[in-house]
């Protein structure tokens, strides 16, 4: 039974109609139905035509042997159907893929049999002609990329000796083959595939980014690689197969005497921050069990393989790393930034448990950009970290940082309304503080239209809602206008202190500043207000219209002009 519907019995019933049909229908069928089941990423109906016409071994891809697509729907039998929105092939229930996943006698090794076809198809002479550089949009192969993305993610899982002979075939002459520039756009670095230039990856490399464990021992012993050479971006095998945190490869490569643990790339990073920035604990490991590598060596940017795992919040290859003696957990990058810094910053909150609880630590200490830990956390808009943060009783809630920003400014400019609460429960926090522009924490959450926060200040006693800034003159309603932020502009409008035509030091008023940038909706909210005057010329002489105008905004025209405003030429 399946799924508890006992459809067990029917799908198998359909599976044996497929393999009795005549002809080539049943390798059709069953093969659609591996591809379907076991692939990485849901296939288009062009790519699963293609990858049933490859003949594995064969040296030449058949173009004629592509099956259509109807044609492979009747083989199936009725199991599979095409997502006309996703324009994708898929099985006709979930159950049936639990169907298939469950059933191990339907499919024999089918990631091997996967992994032996796109091989294949790889080795093929069509795709080895192909230039290493061409435009991918232009090639007429669908199938090409999944190959070139997925060969050794189903040869890792599964590999036949047949399958391991064809990936030794490919990668002992991979230079200059089309799917390493597939590969290494994946993974985001076509910006560095300039065209004609020679793409330095070798086949040991490709073996190590993918973890395939046998191919790359075959590799080494056939000794067709030096082991410890810097290629693309000047990572090395060891580099790629720890980025990835393929574990058995990274020991395999360390018992080689000649390759060394400690090797820096292009910006100076070391496998061990490769490893740290993706979180793979296990590679930590084994490479902190190295001699010679440095656990603390930064990159170009000062960055720490601590920073990088900081950064993206790794909680096991932090506590990993800081509980060695000689990783030190508060060394600034190049930007006066700690990995604790890092983790405020982007809310990890874990982490920021983790080295709090590191000894000496100040968490109220400047960097050089005179941020405090608490200022990181605010700034980036993350109320966890900046809750730990606040318990401390040594952290400074009012202290600016260089810009003249308090921690209430930075919270309230990303909408951190639970933050914004607990900062103005606090004693000594100034609620309408401004930073070195003359901003306040009220002009910055209308700038971005935080309703919620905008109403929390307006509650405040002592906060000025019509307060000019002191470099143009911008007041929150101003902000909230050129931005086109209705629902602030109304509120901000329902206080009596508010000039809803207060001009700028130039002279645009918020109704200009509307009008200049298309806001329909601000400009009827302004227009029914008694106060404001549609025709009011700036210091450049211009007036709400001719903003609009001359910026192409249709519907705000119309509006000015249904409001009796003068056109430009009367003006």
């Amino acid at each position: 039974m399946t799924g508890g519907l006992g459809l067990g019995d029917a799908y198998g019933a359909t599976i044996e109609r497929i393999k009795a049909q005549g002809g080539d229908k049943p390798r059709l069928g069953m093969e659609a139905l591996m591809w379907i089941s076991h692939v990485e990423r849901p296939l288009s109906a062009d790519e699963l035509c293609h990858a049933l016409a490859i003949e594995v071994g064969s040296t030449d891809f058949n173009g004629d042997n592509v099956p259509s697509m109807s044609t492979l729907v009747g083989c199936c039998q009725g199991l599979v159907t095409v997502d006309e929105e996703a324009s994708t092939v898929r099985l006709i229930h979930f159950t049936l893929q639990e169907y298939l996943s469950t059933s191990a006698d339907i499919f024999n090794t089918p990631h091997s049999t996967m992994a032996e076809m796109c091989l294949t198809f790889l080795n093929s002479e069509q795709v080895k002609a192909l230039p290493a550089n061409p435009s991918l949009g232009t090639l007429n192969m669908p199938f090409l990329k999944y190959c070139s993305l997925n060969w050794g993610v189903h040869a890792k899982r599964e590999l036949s000796h047949y399958g391991r002979s064809l990936a030794l075939q490919l990668l002992q002459e991979c230079d200059g083959h089309i799917s390493i520039k597939y590969l290494l756009e994946q993974l985001g670095y076509s910006h560095r595939m300039e065209e004609g230039v020679r793409l330095l990856f070798s086949g040991l490399d490709w073996a190590s980014s993918f973890g395939v464990v046998d191919v790359v021992a075959a590799l080494i012993e056939m000794g067709c690689y030096d082991t410890d050479a810097r290629g693309f971006m000047g990572r090395t095998p060891l580099a790629w197969a720890a980025d990835n945190g393929h574990e058995e490869v990274v020991k395999i490569l360390l018992e080689r005497g000649e390759v060394n643990p400690n090797k820096q790339d292009d910006y100076d990073r070391t496998p061990l921050a490769h490893a740290a920035r993706n979180g793979h604990e296990g590679v930590v490991k084994v490479l902190l069990g190295q001699e010679e590598v440095n656990p603390d060596k930064p990159n170009r940017w000062g960055r720490t393989p601590t920073s990088y795992a900081a950064i993206n919040g790794h909680e096991g290859v932090v506590k990993i790393l800081i509980g060695r003696e000689d990783v030190n957990p508060h060394c600034p990058d190049e930007d006066g930034t700690t990995p604790f810094a890092h983790a405020a910053q982007r809310g990890h909150t874990e982490v920021v448990k983790i080295l709090l609880a590191h000894q000496d630590v100040d968490p109220d200490k400047p960097d050089t950009w005179d941020a405090t830990l608490l200022w990181h956390a605010a700034a980036g808009g993350n109320e966890g970290a900046a809750n730990i943060l606040l318990k401390r009783e040594e952290v400074n809630l009012d202290k600016p940082d260089n810009d003249g920003r308090t921690l209430l400014s930075h919270a309230a400019s990303n909408g951190c309304e639970g933050l914004v609460k607990i900062l103005l429960g606090c004693q000594g926090v100034d609620p309408d503080k401004p930073d070195n522009d003359g901003s306040t924490p009220l002009s910055h959450a209308a700038l971005g239209g935080h309703e919620g926060v905008v109403k929390i200040l307006l509650g405040c006693r002592g906060v000025d809602p019509d307060k000019s800034d002191d470099n143009f003159g911008w007041t929150p309603l101003s902000l909230a206008a050129v931005n086109g932020m209705e629902g602030v502009v109304k509120m901000l409008l329902a206080q009596k202190e508010v000039n809803p035509d207060k001009p700028t030091f130039r002279g645009q008023t918020p109704l200009s500043l509307a009008a200049m940038y298309g806001h329909e909706g601000v400009v009827k909210i302004l227009l029914g207000r008694e106060e404001v005057s549609p025709d009011k010329p700036d210091e450049y002489n211009q007036t709400p219209l001719m903003y609009a105008v001359s910026n192409g905004h249709k519907k705000v025209i119309g509006l000015l002009q249904s409001h009796g405003t003068l056109t430009p030429s009367t003006t």
